[in-house]
């Protein structure tokens, strides 16, 4: 079924009263879209941060008025804003896809390093003799395709990982933790703070025909404490900041620490939290995300 849509150029100010506009309407869906890429990365704790110009976008149904809609929208906006031009508005008929099935087509195998491939679980492997990593991520992030994923999905496959133990805080899909495992690791730790980052996890933990005993997911507050030898956790700056005690601590002396989800100008806040307790190497970087590892001393 297609589907109708209106969009309005709006100012932050009154974003808000637009998006109840068009909910009270009958819109189906409100987005919000930056019209002058003007990216915010990590807003803080608490606030929603929109852009200076931005595209608020609502979603109708096939058979809705939407002539009946640009009305009410004209009556309200003299209502709240008297004397103030209405915005630029647009409104227009959405291609109806299967996103689910265009997706999927769109996801194909990569390799990462000289051993290590990353591929959808719906498609065949290119490689049969390398390290496969099968994957459907589900609701969860990590597929390999974000810079962040891939910087740490190359350091992992140069590294010596026999028998360790490790730690995957942030473990998303779990793609991490489980190139871990097929590259030799014994066990992981996978921890989220979301459920559904841990059920795609282990999902993709028997994806991969792995024991279920070699990865154990835990939301923060229930993880066990015991030292790792390679500590993961492809997050946020601010959320790395604030764990830097906890993913210390989780590390054992002469162990590994990978850190990414980071931006290049924030190298410096990363450094400070934890250049105290690790040797921290060069960053590597990919399009202006970087990545950061360390020996603990």
């Amino acid at each position: 079924m297609p589907w109708l849509q209106i969009k309005l150029d709006v100012l932050p100010d009154n974003a808000e009263q637009y998006e109840d506009l068009l909910l009270a309407s009958g819109c189906a869906a409100v987005t919000f879209q930056d019209r002058e890429d003007q990216p915010i990365f990590e807003p803080d704790l608490g606030t929603t941060p929109l852009w200076s110009n931005t595209v608020l976008t609502g979603l109708f149904s096939a058979d809705h008025d939407l002539k009946a809609t640009e009305q009410f929208l004209h009556e309200s906006h003299n209502q709240l804003f008297p004397g103030k031009p209405f915005p630029p508005m647009k409104t227009e008929i959405l291609e109806d896809k299967d996103w689910e099935r265009e997706w999927m087509d769109n996801y194909h195998p990569m390799q990462f390093g000289t051993r290590l491939w990353v591929c959808p679980s719906w498609k065949e492997v290119p490689n049969p003799d390398a390290v496969n990593l099968m994957l459907d991520p589900g609701l969860a992030f990590g597929t390999g395709t974000h810079p962040t994923t891939a910087l740490c999905l190359e350091f992992l496959d140069g590294l010596e990982l026999d028998d360790k133990q490790v730690v995957d805080y942030g473990c998303g899909s779990g793609i991490l933790g489980i190139a871990t495992l097929l590259l030799g690791a014994k066990h992981v730790t996978a921890v989220d703070i979301d459920p559904q980052a841990l059920d795609a996890s282990l999902e993709n933990l028997k994806r991969n025909n792995l024991p279920a005993t070699s990865l154990q997911v835990y939301l923060p507050e229930k993880a066990p404490q015991d030292r790792a030898d390679l500590v993961v956790a492809n997050i946020l700056a601010g959320p790395l900041v604030e764990l830097a005690p906890t993913l210390t601590a989780l590390c054992r002396s002469g162990g590994q620490l990978v850190l990414s989800g980071l931006l290049q100008e924030q190298e410096e806040e990363i450094r400070n939290a934890y250049g105290s307790d690790f040797a921290l190497d060069a960053v590597a970087e990919k399009e202006g995300w970087i990545r950061i590892t360390g020996r603990k001393h």
